[in-house]
This record gives structure tokens, sequence and C-alpha cells, in this order.
């Protein structure tokens, strides 16, 4: 048994191996992966031939420890399986991988379903074990190993797409195999074994459990990071506790798969934690992690590597033959699904297509590794196993994974190569030149300024700049050989470049905190979807963008409540939060304005920078129409939440100067604390929200109605008690006909239309409806219909006989324009109205619907 001190320098000396691997793997054009292996394999060669040659002992001791070192499968899994998971799945895009979803899940989830079935069904022949230790084995080859399959696409540079779906399915599929295996296991050593049900019902509990449960301790984790906002390396070693709690809470204590729960956690985290990390930790976070993921993945594969001449300790030409049956049949079950499976998938339209060169090369591509000589190794450790089945399952798997490190992996640069995948798209190639000849330009003028302020030599700049100048040439000629990318192109670039960027900002608003953190997360969310939305083109993105301007669920639902139990509290708080979303994204859309022209005009030109902005101004005449609105409604909490945000820019500002004095040296670290506190102080009371009254705003609204300028400021402080909110959607009918007067609205913002037989009325703003059924005690003579999104105040009918009976001015104005409008109904044809003071507006045919609208 190998002593601390000794397992110590085994490890030293395996991690001065692997920083020397680096160089010649890029020397030698080859994956590290794959030299890891055979370096591995090596080690453990040279060292055994050591310790029992006779040509010397004087290595003995080295050997010994070598060979003695503690690798077991415990080491594998619980020490660096965590790591290696959370890694991967902590640096996967979640929005961007739900894209391919289908195909991800048909790979990770129905491929390895397969290949468990193909390769038990083909070894069952010749193997001479069980068809029960067969599928174990199909489970135990069918995982593709993450560490080795990220790091050599990776390495390779494979499109993005491409790497995307390898890295999702060599993650999901850790955790489908395992969990069969994990089934298989104990359905073979069960003095009884389950009944087949019984097996289905425990491996979807445990990969069904595993996703709920490391969501859930994830979002638990997420909901502590504000305890440590701004502290990285409390924030890094939170994250650090994260996935070991999870795996072993979930595989030791719950029974649910750890490898499921470890992922989902990982993907949790990925989603949340950016918006709740400063941009500046969430990049340290990341390079601690990038370095945890590579000394855990290099490890492991020197490791296992290190145990291949053991577990292939006794091979014949039958274990060969094994082992190219299983080649065979893992080639023809993943083939069956990429080539048989996903076109389907694609025509039923769940999912997006897969091309003949990528699956090919995802085919090639799915390499085993570490994982699968951890799985083979627990195997040779279990006593309850047999050993014709140990060495079976020993021999078979290794030497399956030797095939697919020093076959494939060494033949998929070729491969990829050969079908021009790593190649870029015209459209990136078209970019490409277009950012990289302004960017050469940039800099010649740069180098150019700076050589006449330190009064250089012309000598001295012509021979600086004369090597941009050739390149600049170069470039400008394959630009002009790519200028025949579409316009549509150009614009999809230009709508990607925008969502981008939006989600950015709104990220900067959120780590300044510039409006409620519940608010801004919601508003990334919207802006995800943006994002997703851009890629689709021009009229996805244009309806993704009107979410801004939405009712949402929460909202309508606050409605609805208040209409019901005349409950406030909700619906101020909804209210509230609508408010902040238009402020926020009316300033996010002023600097998307911004960046349109210095950024965007130099790449996409002219024309499609004018159509993008063009875009941008819909968007922001839209928002303003509805943040007006708001102000029109309840104009004090509006400058209120101006004001709000003025003060926690004016307090960044100074924060600002104060770090500027301390790095200038003017002011020492103790009074730069003492400043410091004193602003956090004020940040945090700033950052409290002010409250929404409902009730105090209608009534300076309602002075703006004509008919209510006799009412003294207590009576309409009365009927604003009496009125209630009501917001409606375009196309909601607010009237039916036939249906009973029991209130009447005012049109705060927005316009409806009251459709009559023969004609349409639209009101606007500061106009009412619904009173002629009230004062004449009728049925709703029309249907009333919202034509945009409506902002009203609902008076009932009670409280509006109430309000007559005791303001005569009031009636006569009312019964004059009810009289005008009956008259108005009366005659299909439109006479010059009576009375100036009816607010019926006829207007012609809308036009056709834009942003703005």
């Amino acid at each position: 048994m190998s002593d601390l001190p000794s397992i110590l320098i085994i490890v030293a000396f395996l991690l001065a191996v692997i920083s020397l691997v680096q160089p010649v793997a890029r020397l030698l054009r080859v994956s590290q992966t794959v030299i890891l292996a055979l370096v591995g394999i090596a080690i453990a060669a040279i060292s055994s031939f050591l310790l029992h040659s006779s040509f010397t002992d004087l290595f003995n001791k080295p050997a010994e420890l070598i060979l003695d070192f503690p690798i077991t499968s415990q080491v594998f899994i619980f020490l660096f399986l965590p790591i290696l998971l959370f890694q991967a799945s902590l640096t996967l895009d979640v929005r961007r991988l739900a894209d391919d979803a289908a195909p991800i899940l048909v790979m990770a989830v129905v491929a390895v379903v397969v290949t468990t079935a193909v390769v038990g069904l083909a070894l069952d022949p010749f193997a001479g074990v069980p068809l029960a230790a067969c599928l174990m084995l199909g489970a135990i080859v069918a995982t593709t190993d993450p560490a080795a399959v990220v790091a050599i696409f990776r390495d390779l540079g494979a499109p993005p797409r491409l790497t995307r779906l390898v890295e999702g399915e060599s993650l999901l599929n850790d955790a489908t195999a395992i969990a069969i295996f994990s089934v298989l296991l104990g359905y073979i050593t069960a003095e009884q074994p389950p009944a087949l049900g019984a097996v289905l019902l425990g491996f979807v509990r445990s990969f069904a459990g595993g996703v709920l449960l490391g969501a859930l301790i994830a979002r638990a984790f997420v909901a502590l990071l504000p305890l440590v906002r701004d502290l990285r390396a409390a924030e890094v070693t939170l994250t650090l506790a994260l996935p070991y709690l999870i795996f072993i809470i979930c595989e030791r204590y719950l029974h649910v798969s750890g490898v499921v729960a470890v992922v989902a956690g990982g993907l949790v985290l990925g989603a949340m934690g950016r918006s709740r990390i400063s941009p500046e930790n969430w990049r340290f976070l990341d390079e601690v992690w990038e370095q945890l993921g590579f000394w855990a993945s290099s490890l492991i594969f020197i490791l296992a590597a290190m145990l291949v001449p053991k577990l292939v300790r006794g091979i014949d030409l039958a274990d060969i033959g094994l082992v190219l049956v299983v080649v065979t049949a893992c080639l023809v079950a993943r083939a069956a699904v990429l080539f048989g499976l996903l076109p389907f998938l694609s025509l039923l339209r769940l999912g997006q297509r897969v091309s003949t060169p990528y699956k090919t090369v995802i085919l090639w591509g799915g390499l085993r590794g570490a994982v699968t000589l951890a799985l083979a190794l627990s195997i040779t450790e279990n006593r309850a196993v047999s050993h014709d089945i140990q060495r079976f399952i020993a021999i078979v798997a290794t030497g399956y994974v030797l095939f697919t490190l020093l076959v494939n992996g060494t033949t998929l640069r070729p491969v990829i190569k050969l079908l021009r995948l790593d190649q870029l798209s015209p459209v990136d190639l078209a970019l490409r030149n277009r950012v990289l000849a302004i960017s050469l330009v940039s800099v010649r003028d740069e180098v150019a300024g700076r050589a006449q302020a330190y009064h250089l030599s012309d000598e001295t700049l012509a021979a600086t700049v004369r090597p941009y100048e050739d390149r600049i040439a170069l470039v400008a000629e394959a630009q002009a050989a790519s200028e025949g990318i579409s316009e549509r192109d150009r614009l999809s670039i230009g709508l990607v470049a925008l969502a981008g960027r939006e989600r950015d900002v709104l990220l900067e608003h959120f780590h300044r905190k510039t409006a409620s953190p519940k608010v801004l997360e919601a508003m990334l969310q919207q802006a995800d979807r943006i994002v997703e939305a851009a890629r689709q083109g021009r009229s996805d993105y244009n309806k993704a963008a009107r979410g801004w301007l939405e009712f949402d669920r929460p909202l309508r639902a606050a409605v609805a409540l208040h209409r019901l139990t005349r409950l406030e509290s909700m619906l101020a708080q909804r209210l509230a939060d609508r408010f902040e979303t238009l402020l926020v994204s009316r300033i996010v859309l002023e600097d998307l304005r911004r960046f349109a022209t210095a950024k965007l005009l130099p790449v996409l030109g002219p024309r499609m920078t004018a159509i993008l902005r063009e875009m941008l101004d819909n968007r922001i005449e839209a928002t303003s129409k509805a943040l007006d609105a708001q102000h029109l409604q309840y104009p004090g909490y509006a400058a209120a939440l101006e004001r709000r945000f003025l003060r926690q820019y004016a307090l960044r500002l100074e924060e600002r100067e104060y770090r500027t004095l301390l790095e200038d040296g003017l002011i020492g670290s103790e009074l730069f604390h003492n400043l410091r506190v004193e602003l956090q102080e004020e940040q945090d009371t700033v950052l409290r929200r002010p409250r929404l009254d409902l009730r105090l705003e209608p009534q300076t609204l309602l002075a703006q109605f004509p008919m209510f300028a006799t009412l003294s400021e207590e009576e309409l402080g009365k009927l604003a008690g009496l009125l209630r909110p009501r917001f409606a959607q375009p196309g909601e009918k607010l009237i039916s006909q036939g249906a009973k007067a029991d209130s009447m609205f005012f049109i705060a913002s927005g316009a409806v239309e009251i459709l009559l037989e023969k004609r349409r009325i639209r009101l606007g703003r500061s106009d009412f409806f619904g009173e002629m059924g009230l004062i004449a005690r009728k049925p709703r003579s029309a249907d009333v219909v919202a034509l945009t999104h409506c902002h009203l105040l609902e008076l009932g009918g009670s409280a509006f006989h109430k309000t007559l009976e005791n303001n005569m001015a009031m009636q006569v104005k009312i019964a004059a324009i009810a009289e005008a409008r009956e008259q108005m109904n009366a005659n299909p044809e439109p006479e010059p109205e009576p009375e100036p003071t009816s607010n019926v507006i006829a207007l012609p045919p809308p036009p056709p619907r834009r942003v703005a609208d």
C-alpha cells in the first residue's frame, strides 16, 4: 500500500508528464488525448519491465510506486468524474443546446440503448458468458468519453455546431450508459434477478430523479450566490463544492444517477449563474474550472491508460476477434441511429437537420476512454461477478478503447478535412474578410499616428506599415471575390449581432443594479428568446422583440385577481415591474442604435445598417408609446423611477472616480474602503424600488378628462377610489352585444373600436365608452374590441349612477355625448356632430401592422 508521500510524488510526476505532452502533441499535430493514452500505457509497461527484469535493480523502487499506485474505480468515479462532467456542462450554452435538443437526446439516449442491444446480441453467440454480461459490456462501450471527444474536437477546430452536438451527446450518454450499466450489474449480482418491468422502472427512476434533484440542488446553490457577491474566491469555492455534493448525495443516499444529476446541475448553474456573478468574476470562475477540467481529464486519461497492461493481460486471438465484433456492432448501431432516425426527426420538424458530413464525423468521432475503462475496472473489483465475466469485460472493453483512440482518434482530422468541415462558410468568410480589413486599416492608422507623435522617421514607419499594406491588399482581393453574399445573409449577421449585444447590455445593467434583479432576470430570458429568433430571420426577430410590450401572464393574472377581489398589492407589483421593464428596454435600445452606427456600419455597409436602424427605431417608438401610457397613468411613479435610475448611475460614477484616485495613489486603501462603505449603504438604499400606489395616480389622470373639469379635488379623489385598472390586449373583446351593462370605461391609453351593424367607430385616449347602456339601463348595443394594448379605468354601474346623482354638470355632459352617439348609431352616414365636446373619432382603415403597432 502506497503511503501519502509516495502518492503525492507520483501525482507530481504525472502532472509534469502531462505538461510536457502538450508541446509534443502540438508538434506532431496529434490530439493530446491520444498522446496521453500512449504515454500512460508506456509508463505502466516500462515500469513492469524494469521491476521484473534482472538487468538492473536500480529502478525497482520507482517502478513499484507506479505499479502499486492506488488506481481504483472509486478514484475515477468519485474524484475525477464529477469535476469532468461539471466543467463540461458548465461551459455549454444551454440555449444553443436547446436548438439541437432532439438530435442530442436521440444520440445520448436512443443510440446508447440501441448500441447496448446490438453489441450484446452480436457478442452473445461468441462470448461464452450470459447475455446479461454481453449487454452490460454493450452499455460500457456505448458511452463516448467527454474528455476524449471534447478535447479532440476542440483541438481539430471543428465547426461550433458539430462540437456542440458531440459535447452534448458525450455528456448525456455517459449518464444513460452508466444508468443502464448499474441496472444490469444489479441484475447480474442479484440472487433473484428482478423482472424486466422492475429493471426498466429502475432506469427511468434513476435517470429522471437525477435530472430533477441535480437541477434543484444547483438552483438552491444559485440562491446562495448573492451572499458571496463580488467575492470571487468564495464564488469559485461554492461552485467547487456543488458537483461533489450533488454526486455523492444522489449516488449514495438518494439512489438516483449521480452522473445525470451533476450534468443537470452544471447546466443549471451555467444558465443562471452568469446573471448573478459579475462578468469579471465569471471569467475568473470559467478560467479556474477550465484548469480543473484540464487536470481532471488529463489525470483520468493517463491513470486509466496505466491500467491497460493489467486489464489486457492474457489476451488471445479469440479476444481480438471479440473486440472486432464490438467495433463492427458499435459502428452499425451508431450509423443506424444517425442515418436512420435523425432524418426522420427532421421530417417531423422535431429538430434541426444534421448534414451527412456532420453525421459521418459524429459516427467516426465516437471515442471511448477513461469512463469505459473505469466501468470495466469496477467489474474486476466486484467480487460478486464471476472471474469469466470479469476477464471478458476487462479485455474486450480495453481493446475497444484502444481501437477508438489509436484508429479513430488519429484519423479524425483527415476525415474532417476530407469532408471540408474545417473551412469557413461563405457568409463567415465574407464577414471575416470585412472585419479583418477594418482591423488592419485601424492598426495601420494607429501606428502611423504614434510614429508622428513620437517623431519617428518616415523610413521606420514605412518599413513597419508595409506588411499591413500588403495584408490589406490581399484581404481586399478576397473580399471582392466574396461580395456575392446575399443581403439576407448580411441581415442575418446583423440581427444576430444586435441580439447578442442586447443581451450583453442587459447583463451590464444587471451587474450595475440598474433595476430590480427579478425584472432584469426576466428581461435576460426575453433577450435569450430574441437571440434565438434572430437566427431564424427578420420576421421571427420582430415577433420576439414585441415580447417587451406584451402583458405577460403574471400581469394578466394580477389583473384578473384584482377584478375579483380588489386586492391591489399583486397588481401594483406587476405594474411596477412593467414600468421598470419598459424604462430599461428603452435605454438598452438607445444603446443598440449607437452600437449599430459605430460597429455594424463598417462591417455590414450602409444599406444593411439602415435597415437594422429602422427596425430599432420601430422598437424604440413602440416602447416609448407603451412607456408614455404608463407615464400618463402614474406620472409621479414614473418620475421616481427615472430619478432612481439617474441616482444609481451617479453612484457608479462616484465609485469609479474613487477607484481612479486609489490607482493614481492620491488616496490610500483605508480611505477608499471608508468611501466605498458609505457608497454601498447608499446604493442599497437606492436599490429599493419605490412603491406604486394604484389609487393615488388615477386622480391625476381623471383631471385630464374634460367631463371631470367641474369636480373638486375631494370629489376626484373619491371617484379615483371607485375606478379599477384594466388592461386589454389587441383583439380582446371588452363589451359584447346583448350583454348586461354593468360598467363604463375611460381610455387612459390605446385605442378601441365599436362594431356597429353599418359602421365602425374608433375611440382613443381620453375617450370613454359603455355609458349608454348604463344611462338607458339596457343591454349592450354593440361589440367593443381593443385595437392596441389599452390601459383602461373601469367604473362600475352603481358607482356611475351615484356619481351622476351628486354632480349635475357631469350629468349634462355625459347625456349630451350619449345623445350624439345614439344619433350617430342610428344614421349609417356620418353627420356633423351637434356637440363639439364629443370625442368620437372616425378613422380610415388601419395601415399594415409593424413592430411599432
